[in-house]
């Protein structure tokens, strides 16, 4: 069953199961008069046209029902084959039909042909009144055989022919004929093929079939360019559209972190936001002076360290939270990818789940005495002898005496906490836990060798650390200092804030990877090699209109068959790119050569500080010799 939507017409239709959805669109096409590329069949889902019924779970003599709508409903409308009003007849029916054994149901479709056949006659049953027509009116019109071949020749004239022979008489011995109906014709001019066809081309009836003619073709090429022009303002808004909600969703985003920071990306951009204060700070040192300017200093200042301990708070109290969910992330690490337990259980794994399970037992808060003492008995009887476990064995008896004595639970709360403190610590050592061995970070190497190599001294804090614990540079140059010293810079000096480098780096990355998922140079640059790019190569603006909202610049392609790199790129805002992408030689179009040679100037200071990181320098591309200096 096809229901038409949304007239809601339904056809009852017979079809073998093992047609697909292009046999069955295109069979549907012809007989609502529309073309097959605009229609849309749907089964509770959206369906393929290479799928068969029988992929899409329809049964012998079972029945389904479909959904079938038009594209373009304008132009193309969907209409019942004939009127509701003589649909008095079903389009399939069930005949039960006896077989030598039994009865046999089959399924029978009614076709109704478009042309009346004659009527040539039947049967009629004296004692039932069944009639029984000739095969003729129940079958298709018979069909001449094809021979294969076109044929010129008196065969193709027979059916035209008379029933009589045709001939003609003259007067002869014997025969008079009467000349008394003859008429005398006389020759004309002769006209020749050439003449003949200039007189029909100059003929007004023709003049006018082809003015009707060209109007209908300049109708449809109207109609045509109206549709495009249509298809592109629909395009257009679409992308607007996109990139405002783009848009959207990263304020949305920042103003989350705002209200929620949880990592020290939402905090550093808390302290970006303390910048307020240089503005003040210039409006008071151009309108007051002495006394009231101090004092007005003072309060500034005094509004500023309120605003820093309050971040402050925010970020302790988010370390904490932050705390819990690391450590019971690290404990659920012994579940399946879907959140169900392994099934597949060795000796560590068990050991794992035991000492998750009293890890948890440990830190119930809603307990009674005698359930809180039974966990620590088990606590207290844990194996391997070593300094660890005694302490924990030495609090523990603390915490039994002092219950035993009546002390309140509100009192033991931070002598429970450091039980479970340093349960955890006893849950993270491989040598009694080994499942916890491929969880935790890599440990300091015992090889001196090793620990050579990878060990660095940092030049704010002047602690030795691993090398893990500074950020790396595209220019794989190590920064003097470690992360921890540059976010405490960045929180009491400069206070920057680079999600905006981060968001252009991950749109960078995920637009390279459609184009080319082999590009290698995006994955290369860190997120301070996007700043140097943005801030100092481009000026923080658009190349084209000069465009300074971080939100809307993004880097693509100077040259668009060329992979992506800092020598071949230029910063344009979402709106420009569109356009941009579509120029197949920026030498021939679009750009004027002051244009050209300024963002060629661009290139040449990125490819001057890029050429020193050893691992771009095989990307990097010989430069044509043009003879010019550029300034």
């Amino acid at each position: 069953k096809v229901v038409l939507v949304p007239g809601g017409h339904v056809m009852t239709v017979a079809f073998a199961i093992g047609l697909s959805i292009e046999e069955l669109k295109r069979h549907l096409a012809s007989e609502l008069r529309v073309p097959a590329e605009v229609l849309h069949i749907s089964l509770d889902r959206e369906v393929e046209e290479q799928q068969s019924l029988m992929e899409l779970g329809v049964r012998p003599h079972g029945s389904t029902r479909m959904e079938m709508s038009s594209a373009d409903p304008n132009t193309h409308p969907l209409r019942p084959v004939r009127p509701p009003e003589h649909d008095n007849m079903q389009d399939v029916i069930t005949v039960r039909v006896q077989t030598q054994s039994a009865f046999e149901e089959v399924v029978v479709e009614i076709e109704r042909p478009r042309q009346q056949k004659a009527f040539l006659g039947g049967y009629k049953h004296r004692m039932t009144g069944a009639e029984y027509h000739h095969a003729a009116v129940q079958t298709l019109p018979k069909r001449r055989p094809d021979r294969g071949v076109l044929v010129f020749s008196r065969d193709t004239q027979q059916v035209q022919q008379c029933a009589v022979d045709v001939s003609t008489q003259m007067s002869g011995i014997g025969c008079y004929v009467s000349c008394m109906s003859d008429k005398l014709v006389a020759p004309g001019n002769y006209i020749t093929a050439d003449e003949y066809h200039d007189r029909r081309l100059k003929a007004p009836q023709v003049i006018r079939l082809q003015s009707f003619a060209r109007r209908w073709l300049a109708q449809q090429e109207v109609r045509r360019l109206k549709s495009e022009r249509k298809r592109r303002l629909a395009w257009l808004e679409l992308q607007e559209r996109r990139r405002t909600d783009e848009k959207e969703e990263q304020l949305r985003d920042r103003r989350h972190r705002w209200m929620n920071p949880q990592r020290r990306e939402d905090f550093n951009l808390l302290f970006h936001a303390l910048e307020w204060r240089c503005e003040e700070e210039q409006q008071i040192n151009a309108t007051l002076r002495g006394a009231e300017r101090k004092a007005a200093l003072y309060s500034l200042l005094e509004q500023e360290i309120q605003l820093i301990g309050a971040i402050g708070r925010h970020r302790i109290a988010a370390q904490n939270s932050n705390y819990d969910k690391t450590v019971k992330s690290f404990l659920d690490k012994w579940r399946a990818a879907d959140g169900r337990l392994i099934e597949m259980d060795t000796q560590h794994t068990i050991r794992a789940r035991e000492l998750k399970e009293l890890y948890n037992n440990t830190n119930l808060s809603a307990v009674n005495k005698e359930e809180r003492l039974h966990v620590l008995m088990t606590l207290k009887h844990t194996e391997h002898e070593c300094q660890l476990t005694r302490d924990i064995v030495d609090l523990i008896d603390r915490e039994v005496d002092l219950m035993t004595r009546g002390v309140k639970a509100a009192s033991l709360e931070g002598l429970r906490k450091r039980i479970s403190t340093l349960f955890l610590q006893y849950i993270k050592k491989p040598a009694f836990n080994p499942e916890a061995a491929r969880l935790l970070k890599p440990q300091v190497p015992q090889n001196p060798s090793k620990l050579k190599d990878n060990m660095f001294l940092c030049g704010g804090c002047n602690r030795y650390l691993q090398s893990v614990n500074f950020r790396p540079t595209a220019n794989a140059r190590r920064s003097g200092r470690c992360q921890d010293c540059i976010g405490l810079e960045n929180i009491a000096g400069p206070r920057s804030d680079v999600s905006c480098y981060k968001n252009i780096l991950r749109r960078l990355r995920g637009d390279e990877k459609q184009i080319n998922p082999e590009s290698k140079i995006p994955y290369l640059l860190q997120v301070e090699d996007v700043r140097y790019l943005v801030e100092v190569i481009w000026a923080s603006r658009s190349a084209l209109h000069g465009s300074s909202d971080l939100f809307s610049l993004v880097f693509v392609r100077w040259e668009r068959h060329r992979d992506w790199s800092p020598w071949n790129c230029i910063l344009l805002s979402k709106e420009e790119t569109s356009a941009h992408l579509e120029v197949e030689d920026i030498h021939k179009q679009a750009y004027e050569g002051t244009f050209i040679r300024r963002i060629q100037h661009k290139h040449m200071l990125a490819r001057r500080h890029f050429s020193q990181i050893s691992v771009m320098a095989e990307y990097l591309d010989p430069q044509p010799a043009t003879g010019k200096h550029i300034t």
